[in-house]
């Protein structure tokens, strides 16, 4: 806020575009002169900018508090004052339907999001130029293999940089997209399905699909069991966005309809249905227990056959330049990914014997 003790005696700048318009020396000492006379109030912060951008992404200040772990009412004040200090109402309050973002909101949400932008890459130089590995990290992951990669990846980083802010953030692939055009992540961890042109995938490990059956189902003595196999069976279709039409191609690349009997958007409930008899599922990421979480005793079976294989890897912005600690991370994720005690093997064609634990 720019408060002039002699409004009157502000000078009128020409615009730009009129022949009066001035040099940029002249703007140069009459924006200094201008400055000079004045006292600059800075009217918010940083932190109040990013409570701010978090309630107009998740609708919800409870939502908001949670992803910046802070508590709700510390959100809510910082809301409620930077409306006040600016004189705008930001949001426009629902019973139980969450806040709504006004005109005036998102506009002002767009332009908070730009200056904490800003603000990050003033933090990257500074890693850069002491070659410091600290300052926030957003990483998103996707929601089908989270819970057994981004933990252990999160521990083993955070021990070696401890000065790093980690955030996670669970998705599913469509959201994970979003959230990088958004610049909502600095990178993710998914699979190589449908990446859009202006990004790029950096792949970090392939994964062959395989059946999750049953332990008294009739195919879970075998070595390997193949598509037309599985397609007399009842399924349960692991259905989230682009992987469910990954599984489905399986079958359709053979000619082949599945018989879908049940579908979830969970991998939890995806293996603790298969392990109550209700039907097989197919799945890439080989976890290193065979128990669904109701104590339910699963078999995994490779599955046979010319399948496309789906890729791991670190979804990023295409031609965009990482700032040091997110460098280190992607380094870091080709250097452990291998190592986690999960069925990650480098290639479809690796043994058994050179996967890690199943």
């Amino acid at each position: 806020m720019i408060r002039n003790p002699n409004p009157r005696e502000v000078p009128a700048f020409p615009s730009s575009g009129s022949e009066a318009a001035l040099s940029p020396r002249m703007n140069l000492f009459l924006n200094w002169r201008l400055n000079k006379d004045t006292d600059m109030v800075l009217r918010f912060t940083l932190r109040q900018l990013e409570y701010l951008v978090a309630v107009g992404e998740y609708g919800s200040v409870t939502e908001a508090a949670e992803r910046v772990n802070v508590s709700a009412p510390s959100v809510s004040a910082a809301i409620s004052q930077l409306e006040r200090e600016f004189g705008i109402t930001l949001f426009v309050r629902r019973h139980a339907h969450g806040l709504s973002l006004t005109q005036a909101g998102r506009t002002f949400v767009e332009q908070a999001r730009q200056i904490l932008g800003e603000a990050a890459k003033l933090n990257a130089l500074s890693n850069e130029l002491t070659g410091q590995i600290r300052g926030p990290l957003h990483v998103a992951c996707l929601v089908t293999f989270a819970q057994a990669v981004i933990p252990s990846l999160r521990r083993a980083f955070s021990d070696i940089y401890p000065d790093v802010d980690f955030f996670q953030y669970e998705r599913d692939h469509a959201r994970i997209l979003e959230g990088l055009r958004m610049a909502r992540f600095d990178i993710a961890l998914s699979y190589d399905l449908d990446i859009p042109a202006d990004m790029e995938f950096h792949e970090l490990a392939v994964l062959p699909p395989y059946a999750v059956l049953h332990e008294e189902h009739p195919l879970a003595g075998r070595s390997d069991v193949t598509v037309e196999d599985l397609a007399p069976h009842p399924m349960i279709l692991l259905d989230l966005p682009y992987s469910s039409a990954y599984f489905l191609s399986l079958f359709r690349e053979a000619g082949l309809t599945p018989h879908i009997v049940e579908r979830t958007r969970d991998m939890s409930v995806m293996r603790a249905m298969v392990a109550n008899r209700f039907g097989y599922s197919i799945a890439n990421i080989r976890p290193v227990s065979t128990y669904a979480l109701d104590g339910g005793k699963l078999s995994f079976v490779s599955l046979n056959g010319n399948l496309r294989p789906m890729r791991m890897g670190i979804i990023a912005m295409r031609g965009a330049s990482p700032p040091l600690t997110v460098r280190r991370f992607i380094d870091f994720c080709g250097e452990k990914i291998l190592g986690m005690g999960m069925d990650l093997p480098v290639s479809a064609d690796d043994t058994p014997e050179q996967k890690g634990i199943s």
